[in-house]
């Protein structure tokens, strides 16, 4: 079993990946593209981490505002979750509450002293990261 946690966003997107038991979560890169519309690379990047993961559950970050509404970064990440749906049709993709998740990443980089331009650097993939776990630690353990 191998969940990758995705967390969209304007130009980017932060990568997690679970260990093969779904025990634990580890960052695993940024996509980074010039336009938010620009899709296609950030897919076929994608694809190569499925096939060489074996990957077979997306974990979509969803930011909804503070009072659980879901306001315009939502829509768009319901928006990127049909792209998700359309261009990976048998792997299913469970929207996870990332309220907080950067903030929490953020908390995690500070305790280790890491310096701002790292944190800007990785905070995508660590909140990923962050999310993850919260939806791992969920799951049954066999």
């Amino acid at each position: 079993m191998r969940v990758l946690a995705l967390d969209y966003g304007d130009k980017t997107v932060g990568l997690a990946i679970s260990d093969p038991f779904g025990w634990t979560a580890q960052p695993l890169e940024i996509v980074r593209r010039k336009e938010e519309q620009a899709l296609k690379p950030t897919i076929a990047r994608i694809r190569e981490i499925v096939t060489q993961y074996g990957v077979d559950t997306f974990v979509l970050g969803f930011p909804k505002n503070m009072n659980n509404t879901v306001g315009f970064r939502g829509e768009k990440t319901l928006a990127f979750k049909e792209v998700l749906v359309k261009n990976f049709n048998n792997i299913p993709v469970v929207l996870w509450d990332e309220r907080l998740s950067t903030v929490g990443a953020e908390r995690i980089l500070l305790s280790a002293d890491v310096s701002r331009q790292k944190r800007k650097d990785v905070i995508d993939k660590m909140a990923a990261s962050y999310f993850l776990q919260g939806y791992l630690d969920t799951l049954p353990k066999s």
